[in-house]
């Protein structure tokens, strides 16, 4: 998540009102639609490749020989880091066309599904040590179903990795545009920001929950929080971006959670 006047090089966003969003949900979150758009700015942009997949790593640790789900997996870039450390990697997105540039950074031989987190998975029982899930739940509504599936395909100890939007950042960046009464802390509300990236615009809708309501879901379907990270970025980015740290002081832009299954 940026700020919503923040810009980087090929990927900027910017805080929509909620009465200027269409009400026909093929208009927002289309990742076929711009899935090569948004890959290409994933790999180098400040958020992902210099903030929230290291942070991911970096709470991953030692991962040779485990066997990992990746939940919506997007393009395979955190695939490919948790593979290249010795892991075992199956991996599942909701859209094609990113499961397409998936299979072609990963290879024929990667295990890539078309799936849906919120219906049943395509995956046995108590099947993974880990399961990642980067920057997906903040894109339900209700958590309920979806962490049932994770847990289920959970062996017993096993830990889901889930970094979200901070709620408080949400919070923040609607009060610093002077709209407050769209997102107040307490509530879960749906928010929508317009992403800019190369020569295409697209609207991304997520969903925006306090605190306590996450670990009320985590802890309602089985899991026990070991960890909570508010990450700084990888340090390389002061260099690489100093617009960006330096207007954003705080930088409290994810959540991280550790959870360890029942």
């Amino acid at each position: 998540m940026t700020s919503s006047k923040h810009q980087e090089h090929t990927f900027s966003t910017r805080l929509v009102s909620p009465s200027s969003v269409s009400a026909d949900p093929s208009k927002t979150n289309d990742y076929n639609g711009f899935a090569e758009a948004y890959t290409a700015a994933n790999e180098t942009n400040l958020v992902n490749a210099y903030y929230e997949r290291p942070a991911m790593l970096a709470l991953a640790g030692d991962v040779a020989g485990r066997r990992i789900l990746d939940a919506d997996c997007g393009s395979g870039a955190l695939f490919a880091a948790l593979r290249e450390r010795g892991a075992m990697v199956n991996g599942f997105d909701s859209s094609a066309g990113m499961l397409g540039l998936a299979r072609q950074r990963l290879g024929d031989g990667a295990d890539l599904q078309v799936a849906d987190l919120v219906s049943p998975l395509p995956y046995p029982d108590d099947t993974f040590d880990d399961v990642v899930a980067s920057l997906v739940l903040h894109y339900l509504e209700d958590w309920g179903p979806a962490l049932a599936e994770l847990r289920r395909v959970l062996r017993p100890g096993g830990r889901l990795i889930a970094p979200v939007d901070h709620p408080f950042a949400v919070n923040l960046i609607h009060r610093e545009a002077g709209r407050e009464a769209d997102c107040a802390y307490f509530d879960t509300t749906k928010w929508t920001v317009e992403w800019s990236m190369a020569d295409q615009t697209t609207l991304v809708s997520r969903w925006n929950r306090p605190l306590h309501a996450m670990i009320e879901a985590f802890t309602g379907a089985g899991f026990r929080i070991t960890v909570i990270s508010e990450p700084e970025p990888d340090p390389a980015a002061r260099e690489l971006f100093p617009a960006a740290i330096a207007a954003e002081p705080r930088f409290l832009c994810l959540l991280l959670f550790v959870l360890q299954a029942a």
